[in-house]
């Protein structure tokens, strides 16, 4: 394909037409692709945010300024298993088209996860009334371009460009996009949750930016889940304290689970409460139980899988992956209808062990205003909208500046109204 500059790039459909330590090196620059977190990730993770300095662990600090945070799902090894396992393929309605930038020496110096969609199912990011008022003024809108990890609605980086890279790669990158869209006659491009820096370039690149908001934990240091309760309202205290009883009455046990801890019966279990939850939520969950395998046989270490069990059997789960900076809560189900216990599982147990590790933040998915009562903060997500028809991007245009506006409003008023003391 073309674009602007003499720029070599190229597009390909598969993650595994992409070495595994090329794609990361972008994706991840300065972690290792097998073992970011080093034996014992637990250790790790705790040095590398202060809370222990001993061993081997405590060269970790020694680089980490040096070094971006860690995001798990733009590794190849997460994308792969979507890919894989057949839940993100051409026959979903998600045909790779990433976008490959290459180096002087060859390999890529840039990389998109970019899709070819026939629907806008799995985005988190909701433009199917766009779709409908294009198509109903005689335009296609399918298929569209999208830069994004499948069903996944986490903040991370979208432009990946390798340590030491030409300062132009993202800007290239971008216009990149644009010729792809061009290219392949697509209506647009869509990149969502986008770090600032990505924003950024791609609004100065002629993209649409769009707000919305999710509520995130945000660590400000506690000691443990007590401390943090500390800083919570008396009357929020209280709620929590309650809701934490009643949910692991009547016998209940918790356990965390992470690396080869975790079994296959484990992945049993949880593949259970997902299509539960999924079924009800969705109509068709999006992941198939291969996907779960090949997950923890690849991504063990970056897993934090949480189990509520009743008598030795599990009755819920949560699952979470962990990033060098948060913890990402993603899936929950359960079998019992046990009152409080989804909060516990999803946000107590998550602020527990984001603090236990000396996490920053933990963030819990999309939407969910309840989530602020248990002390997850509301957070600005970001995207970026390119439109093709000139009729159809003025009139997103204005949409998204009124939308823009009304999320603002929206996140003052909640900001004010956090369960936290007046003082914190």
């Amino acid at each position: 394909m073309t674009a602007a500059s003499d720029a070599r790039l190229s597009v390909v459909s598969s993650l595994s037409q992409i070495e595994r330590r090329d794609w990361d090196a972008c994706a991840n620059p300065g972690w290792d692709s097998d073992r970011p977190f080093g034996d014992d990730p637990s250790a790790f993770l705790r040095a590398w945010h202060g809370l222990a300095e001993s061993g081997s662990e405590a060269s970790a600090l020694e680089s980490k300024s040096q070094r971006a945070a860690y995001n798990p799902f733009v590794s190849h090894d997460f994308l792969k298993a979507l890919e894989e396992s057949g839940s993100a393929t051409a026959r979903t309605g998600w045909l790779g088209r990433h976008l490959v930038l290459e180096g002087e020496d060859g390999r890529p110096a840039g990389l998109v996860p970019c899709y070819q969609k026939p629907h806008s199912m799995g985005e988190y990011v909701f433009d199917q009334g766009w779709a409908e008022a294009y198509e109903r003024a005689g335009g296609d809108y399918y298929p569209k371009l999208q830069v994004s990890v499948p069903f996944t609605p986490a903040t991370g980086p979208r432009l990946l460009v390798r340590e030491g890279a030409p300062p132009q790669t993202r800007a290239l990158l971008a216009a990149g996009l644009v010729a792809l869209a061009r290219q392949l006659g697509s209506s647009s491009v869509h990149a969502t949750f986008l770090e600032e820096v990505d924003a950024d370039l791609l609004d100065d690149s002629g993209f649409l930016a769009r707000t919305d908001q999710q509520f995130h934990f945000i660590n400000e240091g506690y000691r443990d889940f007590e401390d943090f309760l500390g800083a919570l309202a008396s009357r929020k205290r209280k709620v929590i304290r309650r809701e934490r009883r009643e949910a692991l009455a009547g016998g209940i046990t918790v356990e965390h689970l992470t690396g080869k801890t975790i079994s296959e019966d484990d992945w049993d279990a949880f593949f259970g409460f997902y299509m539960d939850t999924g079924s009800r939520k969705w109509g068709r969950p999006y992941l198939n139980r291969l996907f779960f395998s090949l997950l923890g046989e690849r991504m063990a270490d970056r897993i934090l899988l949480i189990l509520a069990k009743r008598d030795g059997r599990p009755i819920a789960g949560a699952l979470n992956l962990i990033g060098s900076d948060a913890l990402y809560g993603r899936y929950w189900g359960t079998t019992e209808d046990v009152p409080f216990l989804h909060f516990e599982l999803c946000y107590h147990q998550a602020v527990d062990w984001a603090i236990a590790h000396g996490l920053p933040r933990v963030e819990a998915g999309a939407q969910g205003d309840h989530k602020l009562a248990r002390g997850y903060r509301p957070i600005v997500t970001r995207s970026a909208h390119w439109i093709a028809d000139r009729g159809l991007r003025r009139a997103v245009a204005d949409y998204l500046a009124r939308e823009r506006a009304a999320v603002a409003a929206d996140h003052e008023f909640l900001d004010e109204h956090t369960p936290f003391k007046a003082d914190t």
